[in-house]
């Protein structure tokens, strides 16, 4: 049942990613140029995309706070950290830049693997690449600092 679930569920996100027009590059880099805004060919939809996921989410959310288990009956864990730190800042400005640059973040380059072929699956390659080192890198840079070194 959870397998259903969760298919049913990843083909409406990516059905809504589709619809909503978040898999085209174009469009993508057209609302995130916002020096358009001035020249009138910003491109403001998918703001409320974003908007219309935002109302989606947040009654979810409220929900997941008062529940401890889903309606399959498994643990709700919600984060409960809410420091802002440079480790935070610093992946959101990375995200930004990629979304920036590709013009795609991650969940629509999931639905173009099967549509866009070998571009999209090189991007979420080098994404899952890249989460790898984030959470390779630290522990090693910590051992350089304190002069820790581990050995075979």
């Amino acid at each position: 049942m959870r397998s259903l679930t969760a298919g049913l569920f990843g083909f409406v996100f990516g059905l809504g990613l589709i619809v909503a027009g978040m898999t085209d590059p174009a469009r993508v880099l057209g609302f995130l140029d916002v020096a358009d805004i001035w020249t009138g060919s910003w491109d403001p939809t998918l703001a409320f995309v974003m908007i219309g996921a935002i109302a989606g989410a947040a009654p979810a959310f409220a929900i997941a706070r008062r529940k401890p288990v889903s309606v399959l009956g498994d643990p709700i864990s919600l984060p409960d950290r809410r420091l802002i730190d440079a480790r935070l800042v610093g992946g959101a400005a990375l995200f930004g830049l990629g979304w920036g640059l590709a013009g795609i973040c991650p969940g629509p380059a999931l639905v173009l693997v099967g549509n866009d072929g070998l571009s999209a699956l090189l991007f979420v390659a080098s994404l899952l690449a890249g989460g790898w080192v984030a959470d390779v890198l630290p522990p090693i840079l910590r051992r350089s600092r304190t002069g820790t070194r581990r050995t075979a």
